[in-house]
């Protein structure tokens, strides 16, 4: 135990990532950034190009950082997985979407963890970081790697670390957001968590890796319930004929008791839309019946309906009819300032206009192309006589390069669904 606790310590640990998306390349560049020789394990060819040619595909990392670090021999990409024998830690970051039917789908889990099988060896530590739900690491991928005879917690260590990254957030990335760490073993989780307390600030153990399952859980179900809580609130001040913005601007004057959260068009990304249905999924299995958990998946999953409702009652104020209206959405991106469009609402809305009839486009600095459905869209150039073009202009993503005082006076009729323009007034605004 002590020898590998001192190959961490002195950085003669080799590091491997299994994934290369949002989560994993940002962990592989700050171990690298470490002193760690880190290798990413990619099934996609293109992301291992770019990084042997120094190029990020991340918003949050800099091509300059992958080429610096791909330069100094600390970090590279493979596509043959048998490297991962050679490798002392190996960290899985791989997707955990749902199947239409709602359920959990742990694929990319269960090959990540036959191709670690193909190569365990004694004293490796092995790190989940997909976000899934609580008994994965035990129940489904100790299995797997005990079927080579060697067994977790004495011949090799398992450990389960969420990942929480926050694509764009310019105050916290990886280094500086808290890393929670739970193992099979007391000796697991003492050596996962050793090894991420060499790149990141603070790291917070847990008795075990169920627990540290449910940990990412709790986080994203916590913001889901409280986000749903907001949009139904939208709903009732609409009813009442009240600003639901200015309510929670008065009541966040409150120094204590009270935490803002904002309504919106849904929810996206990855984690938020994702994360509660692992949870709820899990616990129906134990005959749990998780309520809070279903009723804000069902508001939040209905707002695009009321974003498409609320827009044509606007539209008939101003004599047009939804369907032969044009519709200029702004916003693809499931939140600002980032290029990713995983689980957009924006998406939903877009869809949704098309079977009324609308004609659609959208502009989205950061999302210049995107399939939805069966159909390839572009972003169209925002300039004032396109926005006057098009009967109303629909805001779904508020990127912060958009000059929304200029967009407001060059339309026609504006829907503000996320407040991007706070503190503006005219006669052609309305808010969600």
């Amino acid at each position: 135990m002590k020898e590998l606790e001192n190959a961490i310590k002195t950085r003669r640990f080799k590091v491997g990532v299994i994934g290369l998306g949002y989560v994993g390349l940002p962990l592989a560049v700050e171990f690298a950034k470490g002193g760690f020789i880190t290798t990413g394990f990619e099934v996609d060819s293109k992301k291992v190009k770019a990084i042997a040619k120094g190029v990020s595909y991340i918003g949050d990392i800099t091509s300059g950082e992958v080429s610096a670090l791909s330069k100094a021999g600390k970090l590279k990409a493979s596509l043959d997985f048998s490297g991962l024998k050679k490798m002392d830690a190996v960290i899985v970051c791989v997707p955990t979407p749902l199947r239409k039917s709602k359920d959990p789908d742990v694929s990319y889990i269960v090959s990540s963890a036959l191709q670690i099988k193909k190569y365990l060896r004694r004293k490796q530590v092995i790190i989940l970081e997909s976000t899934t739900y609580p008994g994965t690491t035990r129940d489904l991928v100790k299995p797997i790697l005990e079927e080579t005879g060697l067994k977790a917690g004495r011949d090799f260590y398992l450990a389960f670390s969420p990942e929480r990254v926050d694509p764009g957030n310019p105050k916290y990335g990886i280094k500086n957001t808290p890393k929670v760490v739970g193992g099979l073993t007391k000796t697991c989780t003492r050596l996962a968590g050793l090894l991420y307390g060499q790149v990141i600030d603070t790291v917070h153990e847990v008795s075990s890796a169920e627990a540290a399952e449910l940990v990412k859980l709790l986080e994203n179900t916590f913001r889901a319930v409280n986000i749903a809580m907001m949009n139904e609130m939208a709903l009732m001040c609409h009813k009442l004929g009240l600003d639901v913005w200015e309510v929670i601007k008065a009541a966040s004057s409150k120094p204590f008791g009270f935490m803002p959260f904002y309504p919106g068009p849904g929810i996206g990304g990855h984690c938020i839309p994702l994360d509660p249905h692992y949870l709820g999924w899990k616990m129906k299995t134990l005959n749990f019946e998780p309520r809070f958990i279903d009723l804000a998946g069902v508001i939040n999953s209905s707002m695009p309906e009321h974003v498409v409702a609320r827009l044509g009652e606007l539209l008939n104020l101003k004599g047009k009819a939804l369907k032969t209206s044009k519709i200029l959405m702004i916003g693809m991106a499931y939140k600002p300032d980032i290029s990713d469009p995983r689980e957009s609402p924006a998406k939903d809305v877009f869809t949704l206009l098309g079977k009324t009839g609308a004609r659609t486009d959208y502009h989205d600095p950061f999302v210049p192309e995107i399939k939805i459905e069966n159909g390839i869209y572009r972003s169209k150039p925002l300039t004032a006589k396109m926005i006057g073009a098009y009967d109303c202009v629909l805001i779904i993503t508020p990127h912060s390069a958009i000059d929304y005082a200029k967009l407001i006076k060059n339309s026609k009729l504006v829907f503000d669904t996320r407040n991007a323009s706070k503190g503006l007034k005219a006669g052609n605004l309305y808010r969600l």
